[in-house]
C-alpha cells in the first residue's frame, strides 16, 4: 500500500511530462523546417518549465535524476540543433536545464553531463573561442545563462571540481573557460543584472571548489577582472550594488585561497626559511599537493595581490556608504583571515579601515572590529599610529584639494584614528604637537583657499526701531552665530568635519594642552591669517574642554586633579585677549581683520553663559565696545554685535537688550560721553549712541542730558566738519524721535494745561440758549460794574509794596500788630502763587533735552550740507507737537528759530525748501496766532518782489510753467477777465431793481418760480456742499511740464500746505487773506482741506472768487419775492 501511494504522485507526474516529452522529442527529431517548428517547440518547452516548477514547489520529493534524465532527453536533441533555432527557444531550453539541476540531477549529476553543460553554457553566453558569433545573444539568453551556470557549479559534488588523472574525466579546463566568461563579463561594459549574475557564479565557483591549487589557478584573473571593475576609471560607470558585490567576491576570493588556514603549511615552511623546505612537499596538507603552491609561489602571490588591493582601496572615496562598509568588511577580514598571508598589504589594510569605521552606536556587536583585531593582534597598532601620524602629517596638504569630500574624509580620518589611539591608550607628545600644528596649518590653509562669501546684508528685516521685538531671551534665531571661516555653502560639511574632530580629538586634558600652545600664535603672531587661525581653534577646542567636563562633572569631581583650574586659567587668558581686541576698536582705522573681532565677541558671549548673573560686572568692560560694533560697515560684524548682545542680556537675567542697557546705561553714557571730551572724532561714538537711543526707546532720554552736553561741546568744536556734525545731529534727531514717544512729556507736577488747539472754528448759531446765555452774561456784568460803583472809596495805598529803602517811621504796637498781619496773609498769597508758578515751571528732563536741542538747530540751518539742512527741519518738525502744549516754554523757542526758519523756504535745494515748508506748517499748527503778526511782516507787500506772497507766486509759477512775473491785474471782484473759466453768454448774478422802470424779466423767470442762472459749459463739473458745482482741479493744477512728481509740482503742494496751515492755525487780517485766496483760488476745487479752511474764515469771499474764476455753475437760487420790486439780471463783464 505504501509503495502505492507513494508512486501514484510519480506516475501521474510522469504521466503530465511524457505528455509534452514525447510531441516535443519527436517534433526536433523529425522537424524539417526548424524556424517554422520553434513557436510549437518553445511552448513544449514553457509546458515542461511550468510543470517543473509548480511540481517543484508543492513537492518537490518525487523529483529525482531518473525524471531529469528523461526530460532532458527531448531538450538535448534541441540543444544539438540550437543554432538553427531562435534565441528564445534556447532561452527557454536553458531556463528549463535549471530547473532541471536544482530540483532533478541536485548532486548526482554525471562527470560527463557537468561538463557538457559547462561547456553548452560557457558557449552560449560567451560564444565558442576562435570563432564570430553567428547571431547575437538577448541580454536576458546571458542572464538565464549565467543563473543556470551558477546553479550547475552549486549543486554539483565537490569532487567533480579536482584534478583528475583518468584522461577524459577532467572538468578543470572546462570550469576554467566558464570562469574567464565570468570574467569578461564581470569587466566588459554590459548591463549591471549581467555583471551580478556573473559576480554569483564566480562566488559559486570559490565556495564550491576544495582544490586549492584550483583556486590558484583561478586566482590571477579572477583578482585581476574583479579589481579592474572596482578601480578607476570602471568604478566610477559602476553601479554601487555591482560594486559591493564584487567587493564581497573579492574577499571570498582571497579568504578561501589565501586565509591563513588553507594555506598553513606554506606558512610554516616560511617560518624555517629552508630552501629545502621549500622543494618538499608538505605531507597531509591539501594545498601541497601541486606544485604550484610554493612559499615563492605565495611571496609572488602576496605581492601582487597588495598591488591589486592598492587600486581597489581607493574606492574608501566613493560616496556611496553601502560600497563603504563593503570596503570595511573586506579589509577586516584579510586583517583576520589572511594575517600572516598578507602581511605586507597590513599598513593599506589598517588605514582603510580607519578611514571607514563607523560610530561605535552604528556598528553591529556582532560584526568584527579593528579595535577587536587590535585587542588579538597587538601588532597592528603600530600600523594605527604610522597611519594616523602619516595623516596628521599630510592633513595640510590634504587641504589644498579643490575636492571637498577628499578634505572630509581626510579629517575624518584623523577623528576616527584619534578615537581609536585613545581607546588603545596610544599616548604620544609627538604625536599630539603634530597634531596641534597641523590643525593650524590646515586652517590657514582653508581661510587662504576659501573665497570671501558675497554677503547680503539681511539686518533690514530686523527692525532696530523696535527693541521689545528685535532681540528677546530665547530667540534662537538671533542667539546662533553665523560661521567666521569657511562660511560658503560649499564649505559646510567639511566646516562640520572640522568640528566633529576638534569637539572629539581626545579627552578634555589633550584638548587644554593643545588650546595651550596655540596661546603664543594669538598674542605675538604677526600674520593676521595665523593669528585667526590659532584664536579659532583655541577657542574650539576650550569649548569641547567645557563640554567634556561638563558631562564627567556630572558623575566625579575631577577638581582635586588641577585640570579645571588649567582649563579656566587657559579660557582666561583668551578671554583676556579678546576684551583688548574689543576695546582697540576705532572705526577710522581698524587694527584688527574682522575675522579676529568677531571671535572675541564669540569668546565674550561663551564666557557670558558660563558666568550667567555672575558676569554683570564684566558689562562694565565690555558692553559698550559690544555695542561699538552695531555701526560697524561689515554685516557680520553687525549680525555678530546682535547676536552676542542678546546673549549677554539673556545670560545675565535680562529680558530683552533693551533691559540689559537701560539698566547699564549709566556707564555706557559715561563712556560715550568720555569719547567725545577726549576728542575722538571717529562716528563710532555718534553710532553707538544713536543705535542704543533706538533700542532703548523713550526710557533712555532722561539719562543723556550729560551726553547731550557732551554732543553740544562737539558741535561747538567740530562745526567745520560737515560730515561729523551730519552724525552728532543723527544723535540728537534719535533722542527727539525718542523723545516724542515718551508718555511723562508734559510738565511735571499739578494739573498739566490740555494742549491747546489753534485750529479755527466757523460761526455756529447759537439758537435760542446761546442767546440767553449772553444775555446772562451781559446782565452779569452789569450788575457788577453797578458794584463796584456803590464800593466805598479806598485810598491810594501810602507805603510803598516793596521794602522801601528809607527808614520806616516809628508805630504804635497796634499799627504793627495790623501790619503784621496784613504782611502775613500778603506772604502766604505770594508764596502760594509763587509755589503754583514753580509747580507749573518744573519740567521733565526730556522736555528741557527737546527744547535745547530745538534752541541748537537755528544755528546749523545754514550749514553747507544740503542733507543736514533737510534732517534738521525734519528733527523741528518732529519736535513741535511735544513742546507745543506748554505755551510759556514753547512762544520763547518759536520766537528764536522763526527768523532762520522763515529763511530756508527760499533754500536753493527743492527738497529742503518742502522741509521748511513743512516745519513751518508744523510751527503754526504748534503756535497759532502768535505767528500772526510775524507772517503779516513777511507776507510781503502787493506788487513787490519780496516776501513770503512773491515766494509762492513764484513757485506757482514755476509749476503752471508760467514766467515769473505773471499775475491776474485787471481782475475784479464781480468783473474782470474770469481768469480761466470758459463762460458762455447769459452769465450773471441777480440784483433787486424796481418794477416801475424795468419790471421782471419773464424770460429769465423758469418754472417754479425759480432763477436759473446757467454759466454755460464749462469743464467738467462735479457736485459740492451748498447747491453749487465745482470744477474739477484735474483742469486746473496739472502743471505744464515736469509731471507730478517733479520738484516743481512737489514745492507747490508744499507750499499749499503751508497757506492751509497758516488759514488753519493763525488767524490772518482781511487782506492778507484775499491775496492767499486770489492765490490758491485755482486749486480750491481740488484741495478740500484748504478749501474748509479758507471758506472757515470767509466763506462768501471764496465762492465769490470761486464764480469769478468760473468755478461754479448750475446753481440753483429762489425767485426773490419783494413787494413793487422786481429782479433784473446783470450781466458780469458787459455780456
Amino acid at each position: 500500500m505504501s509503495t502505492t501511494a507513494v508512486s501514484t504522485p510519480r506516475t501521474e507526474f510522469f504521466q503530465k511530462l511524457k505528455r509534452v516529452c514525447v510531441p516535443l522529442n519527436q517534433l526536433a527529431v523529425r522537424s524539417q523546417d526548424k524556424t517554422a517548428d520553434a513557436k510549437e517547440i518553445l511552448q513544449h518547452v514553457e509546458s515542461l518549465t511550468e510543470l517543473w516548477s509548480t511540481q517543484a514547489s508543492q513537492d518537490d520529493s518525487i523529483l529525482d535524476d531518473r525524471l531529469a534524465d528523461y526530460v532532458f532527453v527531448p531538450l538535448s536533441q534541441v540543444l544539438r540543433d540550437r543554432d538553427q533555432y531562435p534565441m528564445r527557444v534556447v532561452e527557454g531550453v536553458i531556463r528549463l536545464l535549471r530547473e532541471l539541476i536544482q530540483h532533478g540531477w541536485k548532486v548526482k549529476t554525471s562527470a560527463a553531463l557537468f561538463r557538457q553543460l559547462l561547456v553548452l553554457l560557457s558557449f552560449t553566453i560567451g560564444g565558442v573561442p576562435g570563432q564570430e558569433r553567428k547571431k547575437d545573444v538577448p541580454e536576458e539568453t546571458i542572464v538565464e545563462g549565467f543563473k543556470t551556470l551558477g546553479a550547475l557549479i552549486t549543486s554539483v559534488d565537490p569532487a567533480r571540481l579536482k584534478r583528475s588523472e583518468i584522461p577524459g574525466e577532467d572538468s578543470i579546463p572546462a570550469l576554467g573557460h566558464s570562469v574567464t566568461v565570468m570574467i569578461d563579463a564581470v569587466t566588459e561594459d554590459l548591463p549591471s543584472l549581467i555583471q551580478l549574475e556573473a559576480v554569483a557564479c564566480l562566488r559559486a565557483v570559490f565556495i564550491s571548489t576544495r582544490d586549492n591549487s584550483v583556486l590558484a589557478r583561478f586566482l590571477p584573473g579572477t583578482v585581476s577582472g574583479l579589481g579592474k571593475r572596482l578601480s578607476p576609471p570602471l568604478e566610477r560607470q559602476t553601479q554601487k550594488r555591482v560594486l559591493v558585490a564584487c567587493l564581497e567576491a573579492l574577499q571570498l576570493v582571497f579568504v578561501n585561497v589565501l586565509g591563513d588556514l588553507k594555506i598553513r603549511g606554506l606558512l610554516r615552511q616560511l617560518e624555517t626559511a629552508t630552501p629545502a623546505a621549500e622543494e618538499t612537499k608538505s605531507e597531509g596538507d591539501s594545498e601541497s599537493r601541486d606544485i604550484e603552491l610554493t612559499p615563492s609561489w605565495l611571496k609572488a602571490t602576496a605581492a601582487q595581490v597588495k598591488i591589486a588591493l592598492s587600486a581597489v582601496l581607493k574606492l574608501r572615496s566613493n560616496e556611496s556608504e553601502e560600497v563603504q562598509r563593503a570596503l570595511y568588511r573586506l579589509c577586516i577580514a584579510l586583517l583576520d583571515e589572511c594575517h600572516a598571508s598578507l602581511a605586507d598589504s597590513q599598513s593599506i589594510l589598517v588605514e582603510t579601515a580607519l578611514m571607514l569605521q563607523e560610530d561605535d552606536a552604528a556598528q553591529s556587536r556582532l560584526e568584527t572590529s579593528l579595535q577587536d583585531l587590535v585587542s588579538i593582534y597587538p601588532e597592528l597598532s603600530n600600523g594605527i599610529k604610522s597611519a594616523l601620524y602619516s595623516w596628521v602629517a599630510g592633513l595640510p596638504r590634504m587641504m589644498q584639494s579643490s575636492n571637498e569630500k577628499t578634505k572630509q574624509l581626510a579629517i575624518r580620518s584623523i577623528l576616527r584614528g584619534s578615537k581609536l589611539a585613545v581607546a588603545m591608550q596610544v599616548d604620544s607628545s609627538t604625536l599630539d604637537d603634530s597634531l596641534a600644528d597641523s590643525l593650524r596649518d590646515s586652517i590657514i590653509t582653508l581661510m587662504k583657499a576659501s573665497k570671501p562669501p558675497k554677503v547680503i546684508d539681511d539686518l533690514g528685516a530686523v527692525d532696530l526701531s523696535q527693541p521689545t521685538a528685535l532681540i528677546r531671551s530665547g530667540n534662537t534665531e538671533l542667539a546662533t552665530y553665523s560661521p567666521v571661516i569657511l562660511g560658503s555653502e560649499g564649505q559646510k560639511a567639511t566646516r562640520n568635519e572640522l568640528g566633529s574632530l576638534i569637539s572629539q580629538i581626545g579627552p578634555s586634558s589633550l584638548q587644554v594642552k593643545l588650546a595651550t600652545s596655540m596661546l603664543s600664535y594669538v598674542r605675538d603672531s604677526d600674520e593676521p591669517t595665523t593669528q585667526i587661525a590659532s584664536f579659532w581653534l583655541a577657542f574650539q577646542l576650550l569649548k569641547s574642554s567645557y563640554a567634556q567636563s561638563a558631562d564627567m562633572d556630572e558623575l566625579f569631581d575631577f577638581s582635586a586633579l588641577g585640570e579645571t583650574q588649567q582649563q579656566d586659567e587657559v579660557f582666561q587668558e583668551l578671554y583676556d585677549f579678546s576684551t583688548s581686541v574689543l576695546a582697540s576698536r576705532s572705526d577710522s582705522v581698524e587694527p584688527h581683520p574682522w575675522q579676529l573681532e568677531a571671535l572675541a565677541l564669540e569668546v565674550t558671549a561663551y564666557y557670558a553663559t558660563r558666568l550667567e548673573e555672575d558676569f554683570r560686572p564684566e558689562l562694565i568692560d565690555v558692553l559698550y565696545p559690544v555695542t561699538t560694533f552695531l555701526g560697524s560697515e561689515k554685516p557680520q560684524l553687525r549680525r555678530h554685535a546682535i547676536t552676542t548682545l542678546n546673549i549677554l542680556a539673556s545670560s545675565c537675567g535680562y529680558g530683552s537688550v533693551s533691559e540689559l542697557i537701560v539698566d547699564n546705561a549709566d556707564y555706557m553714557l559715561d563712556s560715550v560721553s568720555l569719547r567725545l571730551n577726549t576728542f575722538d572724532i571717529s562716528p563710532a561714538s555718534t553710532r553707538v549712541l544713536t543705535m542704543m537711543i533706538r533700542l532703548t526707546g523713550p526710557k533712555l532720554v532722561p539719562f543723556l542730558e550729560d551726553t547731550v552736553q557732551a554732543v553740544f561741546a562737539a558741535l561747538d568744536n567740530y562745526h567745520g566738519y560737515p560730515v561729523f556734525v551730519e552724525g552728532l545731529f543723527d544723535v540728537l534727531g534719535e533722542v527727539v524721535t525718542q523723545g516724542v514717544k515718551s508718555d511723562v512729556l508734559l510738565l511735571a507736577g499739578g494739573d498739566s494745561k490740555p494742549a491747546v488747539d489753534h485750529k479755527k472754528r466757523g460761526y455756529r448759531p447759537q439758537g435760542v440758549e446761546g442767546i440767553l446765555e449772553t444775555v446772562g452774561k451781559h446782565l452779569a456784568r452789569v450788575e457788577a460794574s453797578k458794584s463796584r460803583a456803590e464800593e466805598p472809596f479806598r485810598p491810594v495805598p501810602r507805603k510803598a509794596w516793596g521794602p522801601g529803602k528809607e527808614k520806616r517811621k516809628e508805630k504804635s504796637f497796634v499799627e504793627e500788630l495790623e501790619a503784621a498781619e496784613d504782611d502775613d496773609d500778603d506772604d502766604e498769597e505770594e508764596k502760594k502763587k509763587e509755589m503754583e508758578e514753580e509747580k507749573e515751571a518744573v519740567q521733565t528732563p526730556t522736555y528741557q533735552l527737546l527744547t535745547r536741542i530745538l534752541t541748537l538747530t537755528q544755528h546749523y540751518l545754514t550749514s553747507p550740507t544740503p542733507t543736514l539742512r533737510k534732517s534738521l527741519l525734519d528733527l523741528i518738525t518732529t519736535v513741535i507737537p511735544a513742546l507745543s502744549p506748554s505755551e510759556d516754554a514753547f512762544l520763547p523757542l518759536v520766537n528764536v528759530i522763526w527768523p532762520v526758519l522763515i529763511t530756508r523756504l527760499h533754500d536753493p535745494e527743492p527738497f529742503v525748501a518742502i522741509a521748511a515748508a513743512k516745519a513751518l506748517g508744523g510751527l503754526c499748527k504748534g503756535a497759532g496766532d502768535f505767528l500772526g503778526t510775524r507772517l503779516r511782516s513777511v507776507w510781503g507787500e502787493k506788487g513787490k518782489g519780496q516776501g513770503l506772497r512773491a515766494w509762492m507766486i513764484k513757485v506757482k509759477a514755476e509749476a503752471m510753467g508760467q514766467k515769473k512775473g505773471t499775475s491776474n491785474k485787471g481782475r475784479g471782484l464781480i468783473g474782470g477777465g474770469g481768469g480761466g473759466g470758459n463762460r458762455s453768454e447769459g452769465g450773471g448774478i441777480m440784483i433787486p431793481t424796481s418794477t416801475a422802470s424795468t419790471g421782471l424779466l419773464s424770460s429769465s423767470i423758469g418754472t417754479g418760480g425759480l432763477l436759473n442762472l446757467d454759466f454755460g459749459s464749462g469743464p467738467t463739473t462735479s457736485p459740492d456742499n451748498g447747491g453749487m458745482k465745482m470744477v474739477s482741479s484735474s483742469s486746473y493744477t496739472t502743471p505744464s511740464g515736469g509731471g507730478r512728481f517733479s520738484q516743481s509740482t512737489r514745492l507747490w503742494e508744499a507750499a499749499v500746505g503751508l497757506v492751509r496751515d497758516v488759514v488753519s492755525y493763525v488767524k490772518v487780517e482781511d487782506e492778507m487773506f484775499d491775496e492767499i485766496l486770489e492765490l490758491v483760488v485755482d486749486v480750491l476745487p481740488g484741495q478740500k482741506e484748504l478749501k474748509d479752511a479758507m471758506e472757515t474764515v470767509n466763506g462768501d469771499a471764496v465762492w465769490l472768487r470761486l464764480y469769478e474764476r468760473g468755478l461754479l455753475r448750475g446753481l440753483e437760487v429762489k425767485q426773490p419775492v419783494m413787494e413793487g420790486f422786481g429782479f433784473v439780471r446783470v450781466e458780469v463783464g458787459g455780456r
